[in-house]
């Protein structure tokens, strides 16, 4: 396996214990970055580190410290920190199982994949992977990476196991924060109707690969004309008009109907028809493709 372990160590699911190593499962390097330069020598700019008073100063005699308020800090050295810095058990020690959806999406964090470190990691790798997968639960246990205590939610994937590190509550903000100002109002049903049918429309499989970040593929088209020595005619696409005054009529339009056509409602029970009244019938209505 061409890529390094993030983490090497043991799982284990009480007396079962098995080699493990910890791979991340995204890519790295995939936005476009740049660099500072100067406009005339095109060099690259250092970042100076310097104090408001002295000017610049040697970052090796820098100390590091916490602001507890308003430019006011304690200030701790490296032995300090040192002393309560976590010891890496090398241990995965699974601890409780859960269903999947009794974790908040919001806690999800960065994935990783577990795979056997080693062949004679193997057996008790399937067993452990298996007997996740027959019983339809998600594994909890923490690890130590980069010094800090991480909580990771395991799960079976294919021929392996895959994990996440989980945010701690206090790194999630309370949603009522935001959304306790929304206005507790109901939507117009009619409305509601209409949008149900164009999510009906746009159903279907999620494929990846066909969601591309056009910004990032108009970047990288600009840099290589540039490289050749082109001129900078590449642009991203412009986005549609979202400027809606009539939501209604939006929504009409999104479905494929007519401006001003009327709103399919429940069928009601039919009603005793007038003497010789000509019964009319709307022409069945295409469903848009």
């Amino acid at each position: 396996m061409a890529a390094r372990p993030t983490w090497q160590g043991h799982l284990r699911l009480s007396l079962v214990t098995c080699p493990v190593a910890m791979y991340t499962a995204v890519m790295p390097g995939g936005e476009v970055r740049f660099n500072l330069l100067h406009p005339k020598t095109h060099n690259r700019i250092k970042m100076v580190a310097t104090d408001p008073d002295l000017g610049p100063v040697d970052r090796a005699d820098l100390v590091k410290g916490y602001e507890y308020e308003k430019d006011h800090y304690v200030i701790l050295t490296p032995e300090e920190i040192e002393s309560v810095r976590l010891e890496s058990t090398r241990t995965i020690d699974i601890e409780r199982f859960v269903d999947a959806d009794a974790i908040d999406r919001l806690y999800w964090d960065n994935p990783y994949f577990l795979v056997p470190d080693g062949k004679l990691a193997v057996d008790a790798y399937t067993v452990i992977r298996d007997a996740m997968a027959g019983a339809g639960k998600i594994a909890l246990g923490r690890v130590v990476m980069h010094t800090r205590e991480r909580l990771l939610a395991i799960e079976p994937r294919d021929n392996g196991l895959v994990c996440y590190t989980l945010r701690s509550h206090d790194e999630v903000r309370d949603a009522g924060e935001l959304f306790d100002d929304i206005p507790d109002k109901k939507a117009d049903p009619q409305m509601v109707a209409i949008a149900e049918k164009i999510i009906e429309q746009q159903e279907g499989p999620f494929d990846p690969s066909q969601f591309k970040d056009r910004y990032e593929d108009a970047l990288r088209a600009l840099i290589k004309q540039k490289e050749k020595g082109g001129k900078a005619k590449v642009t991203a696409p412009e986005p549609e008009n979202t400027n809606v005054v009539d939501l209604m009529e939006a929504l009409r339009k999104s479905l494929g109907q007519k401006p001003g056509a009327a709103v399919a409602k429940p069928a009601a029970k039919p009603k005793k028809a007038a003497a010789k009244a000509p019964t009319r019938r709307s022409a069945p209505r295409k469903k848009a493709s």
